[in-house]
Formats: structure tokens, sequence, C-alpha cells
């Protein structure tokens, strides 16, 4: 962190120098291609028990903002590309997470049974199918929401099988996937909160997928005419299994959340960029 600092107030010294062109600070400060955060930190979470509730965790596969209170994440953010892909089974090995903080109350493996909803993946397990250990991963219980089951099997499995399509088609994708609100319909009725009220069910479940071409130096390829692909979808059973029906806008998914989801790219970019609407 202290290193980051430093070389952003050098940089800042050599542009009023007019020794580097704004070009060049985009190569030096860009992280690096298939980071799970090339995109930005959407909430500015951080790794501290002071920030329960915006608790950053970080693994190889994903990254997250752990929410304590609701006890979920409040988004994943993950690369995929063709490095993602394999041939390793899921492995179902749905489990709490140990890495969590001393006296946090940790979810289960069953605690959602009973409850109407499906352990709904963030990062899904197709998407880390390259090795046993990515795969398994994605069954850690922080990387779950309380998930309507035609929600989550139905619209979501379509979407990401689509967005998995583009990556065998040429292209590499940036994610960022989320809920907020509380009160969905399971397959049992509605709920505000299960587990005894430790998991709070959320209302609406969104992702933003930046498409790009495979190549490197990935950031500073995201132009205005980047395909952003954004959906907003209710949490609830009567759902449409279309996900093109629940399309929307970066901009919409921020003004819902809070969340600053491409803070990585250029200002002017963003602009355009999320206020598009893609269906396609």
């Amino acid at each position: 962190m202290r290193r980051t600092r430093l070389l952003k107030v050098l940089v800042a010294i050599l542009l009023v120098a007019g020794l580097l062109v704004p070009s060049t600070v985009i190569a030096l400060t860009s992280p690096a291609d298939g980071n799970n955060l090339l995109l930005g930190n959407p909430s500015k979470a951080v790794h501290s028990t002071a920030s329960p509730n915006n608790y950053l965790m970080t693994t190889s596969n994903y990254t997250l903002s752990y929410n304590k209170s609701r006890g979920e994440p409040n988004w994943v953010s993950w690369y995929l590309g063709l490095s993602s892909l394999g041939s390793t089974d899921r492995l179902n090995n749905f489990r709490a997470d140990g890495t969590l903080p001393t006296g946090w109350y940790e979810v289960q493996a069953n605690g959602y049974s009973g409850s109407g909803f499906d352990r709904g993946h963030n990062c899904p397990s197709a998407d880390r199918s390259s090795s046993v250990a990515a795969n398994s991963s994605t069954f850690l219980m922080t990387n779950m929401i309380p998930q309507a089951p035609r929600n989550n099997e139905g619209t979501w499995a379509n979407f990401e099988n689509y967005l998995r399509s583009l990556v065998r088609s040429g292209d590499e994708l940036y994610i960022v996937m989320g809920s907020y609100g509380s009160g969905g319909t399971g397959s049992k009725g509605t709920a505000t909160t299960i587990d005894g009220g430790h998991v709070t069910v959320p209302s609406h479940v969104w992702k933003v997928a930046v498409v790009l071409s495979n190549g490197t130096k990935d950031l500073s390829r995201i132009t205005t005419k980047t395909r952003v692909i954004a959906i907003n979808t209710p949490n609830i059973n009567s759902i449409s299994s279309k996900w093109q029906t629940y399309v929307t806008s970066v901009d919409a998914i921020e003004k819902a959340t809070g969340d600053d989801l491409l803070s990585n790219v250029p200002v002017a970019i963003q602009k355009v960029i999320e206020a598009k609407v893609d269906g396609n």
C-alpha cells in the first residue's frame, strides 16, 4: 500500500514536470492483465475488521467485499479467459470459509437447507474449471447468496453460459457480480433472512461483464466502443429464463448500490460505456 502511494506521488511529480504523458501513466499504474480487480474496487473495500460490512477478501480465483451483517458478499469480481476453463468436474464441496476473522459467524454448508433458496454462486463453478483447487474455491459459502431456484438455475445459468461462449469464441471478460436489498421469493415463499437471521435474502441480483478480444494491456484497451453487458434481476421464482429481459446499464446498478464499478477506467470512457444497455 505504501509503495503504491509513493508511486502515485512520483507519477504526479513527473506529470507536472512534463516528463510523463497520460498514456505512460496508465501503463505504469494499471493492474496486471488477468487481475480480478482490474476494473477497480467497487466499494473501496478494505481487509480490516474495522470494516465488517465492506471487508475485502482476496483469493487467486476471485476477490470480494464481504458483508458480516448480511452473511454474504456485497460483490465478487473476477477475470474470465480461456485459462480459466478446463475439464475439472463440478466438485459441489460447499463449506464454511475458515478465513473469516475470529468470532465472525461462518455460514455452514447446510445454512440454506429448507429455506427454498439455492446456494447461488457469485463466481460460478464453471468459470473456474481449470483445476480442482480453482473449482473448489468457488464453493466457499462467502461466495454464495440465497437465490431463488428459477433465478439461479434458469436466468443466471443461461447468462453464465452465454458469457463463457464469448470466451470460447475469442474474448476475455472482466466480471463483477453482486446483490442488494432484502426480501426474495424462493420455492417456499418470500423471506428476508434465512439461517436463523444470519443471512439476508437479497431482493436483486446483478452482474456487469466487460468484454475484450484476447490481447494484452487490457485496461488500456477499454474504450468508448468496448462492449459492456449488465443485467439486474429480481430475486424471485417467477422470473423469465431469458437474461435479455433484465438488461440494464452500469449507471443504473451504481445508482441502486452506491458502488463505483469501473473506477479504474478513465472517467471520460466510463461516462460512455456505463450508459450502454446491451442485450444482444
